[in-house]
């Protein structure tokens, strides 16, 4: 088992008794993790592929944009530390959910916005608040939300390559290209 560089868990588990997880595509990966393995609360985080169609993708594959995949963080949390919607305030208000295949300069279906849950809480809350999400961009000008939203049943998550785990402190100068938008998720009602 591959230890965290960040964070005193593994990367694949296994986890204490009540972790979740949850999978996020918000562009660079690099970036992406580490705004989840600062979040308190969150027990691991691991970067690689999701949502494609084909068996044993690499970064090359992937980055051809020939194998469907997005890159995708996954975020293992206790909900008891850490509430869902927390989570969701991360994946929300760090990236842009509107460009579509694409996040900045970084263009490609392996850069699309996703959100793929585990259980049904986790569905109604991620649909819920990209629901309150939308509106509010929409409200400032911009445009509608084209994040993927999925079972992450459907999918296998194949880990990227050991040199792309928590590239960020491998690399602390490295492309981070992550910022808070300047729009919070808005509150929303308990599901």
């Amino acid at each position: 088992m591959t230890q965290h560089l960040v964070l005193p868990t593994t990367l694949e588990g296994p986890w204490p008794a009540g972790t979740e997880v949850i999978y996020f595509g918000m562009g660079c990966f690099w970036g992406a993790e580490k705004k989840f393995w600062q979040l308190p609360g969150v027990v691991s985080t691991s970067v690689g592929y999701m949502g494609g169609h084909s068996a044993d993708p690499t970064y090359p594959m992937v980055c051809s944009g020939a194998t469907g995949h997005t890159e995708i963080v996954l975020v293992a949390f206790d909900p008891a530390q850490v509430g869902l919607y927390d989570v969701l305030k991360v994946f929300w208000e760090n990236h842009d959910p509107t460009q579509g295949n694409r996040q900045g300069n970084d263009v490609g279906t392996q850069y699309r916005s996703a959100a793929y849950w585990t259980t049904p809480e986790q569905e109604a809350l991620v649909r819920q608040t990209a629901t309150a999400y939308s509106e509010v961009l929409t409200s400032k000008g911009f445009d509608s939300i084209t994040t993927e939203l999925a079972d992450a049943h459907q999918f296998k998550f194949w880990a990227a390559e050991d040199y792309h785990q928590q590239y960020l402190i491998k690399n602390p100068n490295g492309y981070d290209c992550h910022a808070h938008t300047g729009i919070d998720l808005p509150p929303v009602a308990s599901t």
